[in-house]
């Protein structure tokens, strides 16, 4: 082989323009996968715009998108809509840094702990079947109408998912593995932090999806009950005033931003699980 052929050869121009079309391939397979998927919802909204233009369907009890739209469109420019906003996301993060924080904590403890088990998961396990609206109305009463309420609210929600999922992660790690770090002559701090997190942390991520979805219809429940601030407080008073389409705008909010939130944990389990060989994400 000449040496102008062996330069050809092993050139790595090739190579690159491979992984060009295999990333192009990929693009366009999530584009088809993502236009499949908006399919059924934009031949809803169609469905329904033809059927509020046609009088087919009342615009004051369901209005069309068009005036949903033109609802967020009116909040936004005067600022409304993000003050509100701004608010409900600070009240659920701060929320769920508590009651998440704390979870995660008692859940390692109870997990590694059996005497701590023993003695605070009976009583977790009966507060956590009270269902969250027949408690909200008491940390009002307790807390009055004010931020700690909210925030008692929330974190209550975001603490069992967490709680619960971190001590049956702990729970399940494989026997073998502290034997491992016994042999290693870990202490428990490295056998907590090198052996038994990462094997929980699957299970521990699980709690962390949920936990963030539960504060976030925490929030919910307390912007609803009493609050002058927040989308809680803004569909409140659209009802009040009969502005279905604000409240509608509202209830939309809502769902984009957890789901959001709800994109961010899968990207965070898909970037901190590639090393599991079962991890199909």
């Amino acid at each position: 082989m000449s040496h102008s052929a062996e330069v050809l050869h092993h050139s790595p121009v090739p190579a690159k323009r491979a992984a060009k079309l295999r990333q192009w391939a990929i693009f366009r397979q999530k584009f088809a996968d993502l236009a499949v998927g908006a399919l059924v919802p934009a031949l809803l909204l169609i469905v329904w715009q033809l059927a509020g233009n046609l009088g087919l369907i009342s615009t004051f009890f369901l209005p069309t998108p068009l005036m949903i739209a033109e609802a967020f469109k009116n909040l936004t420019v005067t600022g409304e809509l993000s003050g509100h906003l701004g608010i409900s996301v600070s009240r659920a993060a701060s929320g769920f840094a508590a009651g998440g924080t704390l979870g995660l904590l008692l859940g390692i403890a109870a997990g590694y702990f059996r005497r701590v088990e023993q003695v605070f998961d009976p009583t977790l396990q009966m507060i956590r079947l009270v269902p969250h609206l027949a408690i909200a109305p008491l940390f009002i009463l307790w807390f009055g109408f004010g931020e700690t309420s909210k925030m008692v609210i929330i974190a209550s929600g975001a603490f069992f998912p967490l709680y619960i999922n971190t001590f049956l992660g702990i729970r399940s790690v494989d026997n073998k593995l502290f034997e491992v770090s016994q042999v290693l002559q870990f202490n428990r701090y490295k056998q907590i932090v090198r052996v038994i997190l990462p094997s929980a942390l699957p299970q521990i991520l699980v709690g962390l999806r949920l936990s963030l979805a539960v504060s976030w219809l925490g929030l919910v429940v307390a912007e609803l009950i009493g609050s002058q601030s927040g989308i809680g407080f803004l569909i409140n008073f659209a009802k009040q005033n009969s502005t279905t389409e604000v409240i509608f705008v509202g209830v939309l909010l809502f769902a984009v931003v957890g789901k959001m939130v709800d994109s961010f944990v899968r990207i965070l389990e898909h970037r901190l699980l590639q090393w599991r060989d079962s991890y199909e994400g």
